[in-house]
């Protein structure tokens, strides 16, 4: 799992410096940059963005059905 984290943060790196320095926002800054590295995937393929964003409402529905308070 380390491997896989460590691959895809080392992906990360390329795309932070495209994206800061010939991206559509490139005058936006380093940080904002980033930020849009770390999800280059749903950029560069915009239907994983659907399923990305699936995901985390799907992940908000079970916190929400398992945290809530029982009466």
């Amino acid at each position: 799992m380390k491997f896989i984290a460590g691959l895809y943060l080392f992906t990360v790196l390329p795309a932070w410096i495209y994206l800061a320095n010939w991206g559509q926002y490139a005058y936006k800054g380093m940080a904002y940059n980033f930020g849009r590295a770390l999800i280059w995937p749903a950029i560069a393929f915009p239907s994983i963005g659907g399923i990305i964003s699936g995901l985390m409402w799907l992940l908000v529905i079970v916190a929400v059905l398992v945290f809530a308070k029982r009466q």
